[in-house]
């Protein structure tokens, strides 16, 4: 009967008063304090970067109170300068919170190499879409004395001798020595020298 008049009493009706006004002051404060380090409702609005130098982006991050945080690099892309930001995530024109991390991809200082194929002793025909299978550009073609007509004697870039397995940015220049079909010394290509060397003359 003690504990049943106690539960009834003003005492214990205060007490419990007095506990839900402390609940709700304690969560008041909570979501006040909650709401202040969360900047609540607050969003920042994430700028483009695409173009620009990694200084620049760090600049304007850190001025809207962002991070950065580099990527690996991606392809190169001619179409902007080296070390430039190509992508960025999130992308521009989102709404972020402060201190939020951007995370950036830059383009690379150049092409990534590769490997040049064997083509010597192949056909023209063989070996220009060889080596522009991997990312080459056949530029200047020359014709010697041999026998291989159209074969590949030589390849060269910017005139360096190349060979199986040395490695060249992607989108290179090489140029071909080919065999025009006549044997080296032969009497025909002997004529032909005499004849371009009186025209010369």
């Amino acid at each position: 009967m003690s504990i049943i008049k106690f539960l009834g009493s003003k005492v214990f009706l205060k007490q419990i008063v007095l506990a839900i006004c402390a609940t709700v002051v304690l969560a008041f404060l909570i979501l006040s304090w909650l709401k202040s380090t969360t900047n609540h409702g607050e969003f920042i609005q994430v700028p483009n970067l695409k173009g620009k130098s990694l200084e620049t982006a760090n600049i304007e991050l850190k001025d809207l109170k962002l991070r950065m945080e580099i990527q690996d690099s991606a392809n190169y892309n001619p179409n902007y300068p080296k070390f430039a930001v190509i992508e960025q995530y999130p992308l521009a024109g989102e709404s972020v919170k402060e201190d939020r991390k951007i995370y950036l991809i830059l383009n690379p200082s150049g092409y990534r190499k590769v490997q040049i194929p064997d083509v010597v002793r192949r056909t023209f025909r063989q070996a220009k879409p060889t080596l522009e299978s991997v990312g080459f550009v056949i530029g200047t073609i020359t014709y010697v004395n041999d026998i291989g007509k159209d074969e590949v004697l030589e390849m060269s870039h910017k005139g360096s001798k190349l060979r199986e397995g040395d490695l060249l940015p992607l989108t290179s220049t090489i140029d071909l020595v080919l065999g025009n079909g006549k044997r080296p010394g032969s009497i025909d290509a002997i004529g032909i020298d005499s004849e371009t060397n009186s025209q010369e003359n």
